[in-house]
């Protein structure tokens, strides 16, 4: 006759701790692989603008970002990047620069698109548009979330490039051209993958679309 043996209370505590470590593993894992778990989404459909012609929904990971242009800032840069995302140059382009807690930089139309990455010389690159002369006289305070052009490589002119910046940045003013303000889905900003050690990103994160709120709110 099989006699039933008593665990320990040492016995019983190790089971328990064994346990609580693999449900812990368990829910690291899964919090680590949906790095969007706790970013809350924005619907677009119950937002309300005054002026729609100059709001964007940049659609990325996870979820959408919300960025006011301010053409009476900027004129002729508001306008170039408007065209552009009429014409939806930005769907499939890389975040291809990521500073963490500072800013991502993304816009490369010659180098960064998805399936086209070129790593050699990614950030360099021309879109067919020709370059613009920056606008930095009028004040803007750059602080966490405002939006600019980056310059290009081409000295101190602007092509395609965008950076929004993760924190503020005074001496950004009158350095670069501002192209407007993150108002709603800041946090899924900083979801976006950066290069550890490096500025420039391998298998970087990429903008899904980029689209006038018109276009696509009900």
């Amino acid at each position: 006759m099989l006699k039933k043996v008593k665990q320990s209370k040492s016995e019983k505590l190790l089971f328990l701790f064994v346990v609580l470590l693999a449900l812990f593993s368990f829910f690291s894992f899964f919090i680590i692989k949906n790095k969007c778990l706790f970013i809350k989404k924005i619907n677009i459909n119950k937002l309300f603008f005054e002026n729609e012609e100059n709001i964007v929904v940049m659609n990325i990971n996870c979820g959408n970002v919300i960025i006011e242009l301010l053409p009476e800032v900027s004129p002729n840069a508001v306008a170039r990047f408007k065209s552009m995302i009429v014409n939806k140059e930005y769907d499939d382009v890389a975040f291809h620069r990521v500073v963490e807690n500072f800013l991502v930089q993304a816009g490369d139309l010659e180098f960064g698109k998805k399936g086209n990455i070129n790593y050699t010389y990614i950030g360099s690159g021309k879109s067919k548009y020709g370059l613009i002369k920056p606008e930095k006289d009028k004040p803007f305070d750059f602080k966490k979330g405002s939006v600019g052009f980056a310059k290009s490589k081409n000295g101190d002119m602007e092509d395609s490039e965008f950076f929004i910046l993760l924190s503020d940045a005074p001496l950004f003013e009158g350095e670069y051209t501002p192209l407007g303000n993150v108002t709603h889905g800041f946090a899924a900003l900083t979801k976006i993958k950066s290069g550890n050690k490096s500025e420039y990103v391998l298998r970087p994160d990429f903008i899904n679309s980029l689209r006038m709120f018109p276009e696509i709110s009900n």
